[in-house]
């Protein structure tokens, strides 16, 4: 019994305090983006808050910001002079009764453009980090690259069907440039059903093939089912065909940021599969997961969860840029429609935007962590 409980505590630790470490890292980055615009436009910072919910620990620095530890590690916010709430609602009856001077330090008195730069700067920072993991991991460590030269073919699969064999180095797929295995497993995995056009150098020879990746459910290493597209080939791991690449500094900055939208792009490519149905829903991913993923990752060493801390990032820097009220997307939306008119939207109207978003991000919220509770079953 004694055991079991222990072992228990143990698992909770094992998950809980990697999650909370990443999380923490990644929403951190993210509000202190809107927190240094914030000052430096000269708007006064009510509040610093890490999580929601009931209060564990505070303190108040020289400028008078309060800066908090909550109970739910869920996310967190900057709540500026003039909010009504965390959101970053005004508060129309404490505006009203406002002087000139402290408009100017309130977060409802800044010109619009200053607004959407305070706004913007949470997935700006998001981004950034990303970039700077990544770039970081590429500068220090360096990284296994594979040449992309085709070691077996299946029967059976598309790559047979499409003429491929072994000893081929692929070149190029669809005008890109293929320097490595993971290269050309990236540009097929996102384009199952879809056909390539395939450079290929076959003893002194480049032949063009036409291949169609066929689509296929893999799960990972972290137990999620991902539909991908596949060739059905595979890596020569002879002498020669791998090598560890080192970078200096710019070369490590520009990695970085090819890692990082290669995150975006795969997050768009994603939302267009939902739309169009070649993606399932239940890889939509919520706290239980992400917790358990994260857990699984620090076990795999610290390179794994920088990773992840990355990927993160760029995720819910995206999130927050959606067009939905509620979300930093939905204020960049009223912002730019302030722009054009001259003038905010009715307060009435920006109300209901404000509801619409509470209930589109809570029943994502409970979707995800529907199918957070479904993995975890499955399992």
């Amino acid at each position: 019994m004694l055991n079991d409980i222990s072992g228990l505590g143990l698992s909770v630790i094992t998950y809980t305090l990697p999650y909370i470490a990443v999380l923490a890292v990644v929403i951190f980055v993210h509000e202190m983006g809107h927190f240094l615009v914030a000052r430096w436009c000269g708007v006064r910072v009510l509040t610093f808050s890490m999580g929601f919910g009931p209060e564990l620990w505070h303190r108040f620095d020289k400028h008078g910001t309060r800066w908090r530890i909550a109970a739910v590690p869920l996310g967190g916010y900057v709540k500026f002079y003039g909010d009504e709430n965390a959101a970053s609602a005004p508060d129309r009856d404490a505006v009203e009764r406002m002087s000139k001077n402290e408009r100017s330090i309130s977060l409802f008195g800044q010109p619009v453009r200053n607004r959407a730069a305070i706004v913007a700067a949470g997935p700006i920072a998001n981004f950034l980090l990303a970039i700077v993991i990544f770039a970081g991991t590429f500068f220090f460590l360096g990284r296994p690259v594979t040449e992309a030269r085709v070691d077996a073919v299946q029967p059976g699969s598309a790559a047979e069907q499409a003429g491929f064999q072994p000893n081929d180095l692929i070149l190029s797929i669809d005008g890109s440039p293929i320097e490595s295995f993971t290269d050309m497993q990236r540009i097929v995995r996102i384009n199952a059903e879809q056909q390539l056009q395939v450079a290929v150098r076959r003893d002194e020879q480049v032949l063009d093939l036409q291949v169609t990746p066929q689509l296929q459910e893999l799960k990972d290493n972290f137990g999620q089912v991902h539909r991908i597209g596949v060739l059905g080939i595979s890596r020569s791991d002879a002498a020669g065909t791998v090598t560890h690449r080192s970078y200096s500094l710019p070369e490590a900055m520009v990695a970085g940021v090819s890692e990082t939208w290669f995150v975006v792009d795969r997050t768009f490519a994603y939302i267009g599969g939902l739309v169009t149905g070649r993606e399932s829903a239940d890889q939509l991913s919520g706290p239980i997961r992400i917790a358990q993923v994260s857990g699984q990752a620090a076990q795999l060493g610290f390179e794994v969860v920088l990773n992840l801390t990355a990927v993160l990032s760029v995720s819910i820097g995206l999130l927050n840029l959606f067009p939905i009220p509620l979300l930093d997307g939905g204020h960049l939306v009223y912002y730019a429609i302030e722009a054009l008119r001259g003038r905010p939207l009715s307060e009435k109207a920006q109300e209901f935007g404000f509801r619409i978003g509470i209930a589109l991000v809570l029943s994502l919220m409970l979707f995800a962590t529907w199918n957070d509770i479904l993995h975890l079953t499955s399992l």
